[in-house]
């Protein structure tokens, strides 16, 4: 995102009339976001979707299908690790096209609520394909190849990303898939091979993993999720290693080559592996090819990405693009607050509203990683004296009770001051425990302290516990 001031509309002809005030083309939750926003300030509000209902890939390929998909393998795991059931020999299994059966009615009910949202504010939608006539005026393509033009004062891009294809892959083969594509899996494979290991690769490996397939992670980097606090990602790769994936790190493919009965993956280093099929999760790029931006001057980077300032608006002053084509942070969390901000910049009520610096990262593995604000890596190169307040799961009574022994919180925060700096947490429930820790570290000064946690009294057992744990072991360790 560019760092540009806002950008001075023109001044609207007084003879000037558009169809709407505002087309946003997109129903993901950045699109959601700006549509709600300025629905419920009474302004015209359409929206462009291509599929057939509304969502996004973010309801019915991205985040919504993954999470629903790892919900049931960790009920799964849990079911067979738990001391209480004894099934002997014969282990609960379940097939990816059983837990499939779930995600899409966890899907259809996601549909059904957002597109009660368009209706009850009185949004209306087009089911077509967008691309740019001019500033102002869009062209939606229809499945039957009909064609209209609709106008508005301000346009929001919010169409999203797709997973990178390379020309060199073969995804029309049966067994070649992609983080859309996979969910179109028929069967359980015996093995997979997952190349890339981002957090898409990461969380499909525990998926399949906790199904018992075996599976090759292939990691074109030095180490899994290298932007998480060091001990964090050291966690995730043992938990792998100990659950039986195989990383291979610092690799890259020389080919892929499909076969009837399945992928051999040669790589440059010279190994070779095979495997039942192959997911392809290294990398995205913006959905803005097909837009026609260069009818109104607007050029996306390489990955298919628009550069922004602060309120999302382009070089263009009355186009907007938020959410996965403006590149970091990719969150759908994220791009929800991306289309209130732009919608407030577009009412001219807020134009300083920004998206919050300490944006909480949730990644769904198995156990779960969550975390808000700096590494230790960050602080340690940065020269701040800080000190780390830890808590095992294993010693709370919530976890022994729950069975969960995998997991740990940490808190950084400053020696001096004690303000808490970062929250790193890796195990069950950590994308819902780490918010009690970025709520004390939104507060504004003597606030933020690591020891409201010693001061405040928790539900007893619970996992929240873990902040005062962790927290009077970071004040122990000061002198």
């Amino acid at each position: 995102m560019a760092n540009t001031k806002r950008a001075k509309k023109p001044t609207k002809p007084a003879v000037q009339s558009f169809d709407f005030d505002t087309i946003i083309i997109g129903t993901g939750p950045g699109g959601e976001g700006a549509a709600m926003n300025l629905a419920k300030s009474n302004k015209r509000v359409a929206v462009i979707e291509r599929h057939c209902s509304v969502g996004g890939g973010c309801t019915h390929w991205g985040t919504i299908p993954s999470k629903a998909l790892r919900q049931s393998v960790s009920r799964l795991i849990e079911l067979k690790t738990n001391p209480l059931f004894n099934f002997g020999e014969k282990k609960p299994k379940l097939s990816f096209t059983e837990i499939l059966r779930h995600t899409q009615s966890v899907i259809g009910k996601q549909v059904s609520l957002r597109t009660s949202f368009y209706d009850r504010n009185a949004v209306k939608i087009y089911h077509g394909e967008a691309s740019f006539v001019d500033a102002n005026r869009i062209k939606v393509s229809y499945p039957d190849g009909a064609t209209e033009e609709i106008t508005a004062e301000n346009i929001v891009i919010a169409t999203g990303s797709r997973p990178y294809r390379p020309s060199n892959v073969d995804f029309s083969h049966p067994r070649i898939y992609d983080s859309d594509t996979i969910l179109q899996l028929k069967h359980t494979p015996r093995s997979i091979i997952i190349y890339g290991a981002g957090v898409i690769g990461c969380e499909y490996a525990s998926i399949f993993r906790g199904l018992s397939v075996k599976v090759d992670l292939i990691n074109t980097r030095e180490r899994l999720l290298s932007f998480l606090d060091a001990e964090i990602s050291d966690s995730l790769s043992y938990h792998f290693w100990n659950s039986g994936v195989l990383i291979r790190h610092n690799e890259m493919f020389e080919k892929i080559e499909p076969t009837e009965d399945g992928v051999v993956l040669h790589m440059q280093s010279g190994k070779k592996m095979k495997a039942d099929c192959l997911l392809f999760a290294n990398g995205r790029t913006g959905n803005t090819d097909r837009l026609n931006l260069e009818a109104i001057g607007i050029k996306p980077d390489g990955r298919g990405l628009v550069k922004v300032n602060e309120q999302y608006q382009t070089d263009v002053a009355n186009i907007y693009a938020i959410g996965d084509v403006v590149g970091y942070p990719s969150l759908a969390s994220a791009a929800f607050d991306q289309g209130r901000i732009a919608a407030n910049s577009i009412l001219q009520d807020a134009d300083d509203s920004k998206l919050i610096k300490d944006i909480p990262t949730g990644i769904y593995t198995i156990p779960e990683i969550s975390s808000v604000g700096k590494t230790e890596q960050e602080l340690t190169e940065a020269k701040v004296p800080y000190e780390v307040g830890r808590a095992q799961f294993k010693h709370l009574a919530r976890a022994q009770i729950a069975g969960g022994r995998v997991g740990s919180l940490k808190i950084l925060f400053h020696r001096e001051t004690k303000e808490i700096l970062g929250i790193h947490c890796f195990g069950e429930r950590s994308s819902e425990i780490i918010h009690i820790g970025q709520a004390i570290m939104q507060q504004k000064g003597p606030a933020n302290n690591i020891e409201y946690f010693v001061n405040t009294t928790f539900n007893y057992p619970t996992m929240a516990e873990a902040y005062r744990v962790a927290a009077l072991n970071g004040l122990n360790r000061l002198f």
